[in-house]
């Protein structure tokens, strides 16, 4: 039998903090937010937002360290081709009219104590794919 694993109160915590500070970084850029936590059966969307004329779809990880790996490698062809499968029912069932999709990845790294969190934005980071 096989048990999804769950996140941690603690990996929570983190990543709902990682979204808050994504969030912010995207407001602070101009972006306007359509929605955050987009779910399906299959997979999550973490932030779906307008750069201008273009939809994007944003995957955030975030990390307190490395000792797992950076989170832009967290994003590998499956987590990808999820978000993307989720993307496409996204787009089918919400009404944009023509307008252009990029896939964003946002690592966010916590520092120690209260100092700033490191914020890498990949814009483009994948192509569509299934």
């Amino acid at each position: 039998m096989f048990w999804k694993k769950t996140a941690t109160p603690s990996t929570r915590t983190t990543g709902q903090w990682g979204e808050s500070q994504a969030l912010q970084y995207l407001a602070d850029r101009g972006y306007t937010i359509v929605t955050t936590n987009y779910r399906k059966r299959y997979g999550e969307i973490d932030i779906i937002a307008r750069d201008g004329s273009t939809l994007v779809f944003v995957e955030v990880k975030c990390r307190s360290h490395h000792a797992f790996g950076s989170g832009l490698e967290a994003v590998d062809m499956r987590k990808q081709q999820r978000i993307c499968r989720v993307a496409a029912e996204y787009l089918q069932t919400h009404q944009h009219g023509e307008i252009g999709v990029r896939f964003d990845v946002i690592a966010v790294h916590r520092r120690p104590g209260h100092q700033a969190a490191v914020i890498e934005h990949v814009e483009n980071a994948f192509d569509y794919s299934l």
